[in-house]
């Protein structure tokens, strides 16, 4: 199979099918990465943006790394940098206006909608270098060399700041309460 780098040096060598096939082999990775970090609706906006900039950026890829995918991800950080400097506060928050009168959606609410609300606010609390890291490890599963490289850091220092990120959340109270329900509900079983 092709590497990334040969796909990228092929489409700056005037191939235009080389740049598709990358946008093929990650749309579906970068696409989520974005989805989770902005909803679905303005992450469609912004992976086409991340593939322009991405594009008229190839010159600059470093073709020693085979795997284009660390680089992407940091085009597409740059791109979520730039959009969120461009909103207006009031613009990040979710409008709940549109919720029908008289409809409580809270009772619908299930416990993994609580799980996911203790974790966010976990994440939060980490510092933003820290949480990017772990992000990028856990959720976009990236090495941590490769989260280094989308964050511009030393490799040393990317796993200094997960091990920072994961001895804050297995610290954090609520977290710890969540892992202790959980393991209880595992020797019950």
């Amino acid at each position: 199979m092709t590497s990334d780098a040969e796909l990228i040096g092929r489409s700056l060598d005037g191939e235009r099918e080389a740049f598709a096939e990358v946008i093929r082999r990650h749309e579906g990775a970068l696409g989520a990465y974005l989805a989770r970090r902005v909803g679905r609706e303005a992450a469609e906006d912004l992976l086409g943006e991340v593939w322009v900039a991405a594009f008229e950026s190839r010159g600059t890829y470093d073709q020693a790394y085979a795997e284009a995918r660390p680089w992407l991800y940091g085009v597409a950080l740059n791109t979520l940098r730039r959009y969120w400097r461009s909103r207006p506060a009031e613009d990040l928050v979710p409008d709940l206006t549109g919720l029908a009168n008289g409809w409580d959606p809270w009772s619908a609410v299930v416990s993994r909608v609580d799980v996911q609300a203790v974790l966010r606010a976990a994440l939060a609390e980490l510092k933003p270098e820290e949480r990017e890291v772990l992000t990028l490890v856990a959720w976009e599963d990236l090495t941590v060399a490769d989260a280094a490289r989308v964050l511009d850091l030393p490799a040393g220092t990317a796993r200094r700041l997960l091990h920072q990120a994961r001895k804050a959340l297995r610290n954090a109270p609520e977290v710890a309460a969540l892992l202790t329900e959980v393991n209880t509900v595992k020797e019950s079983l």
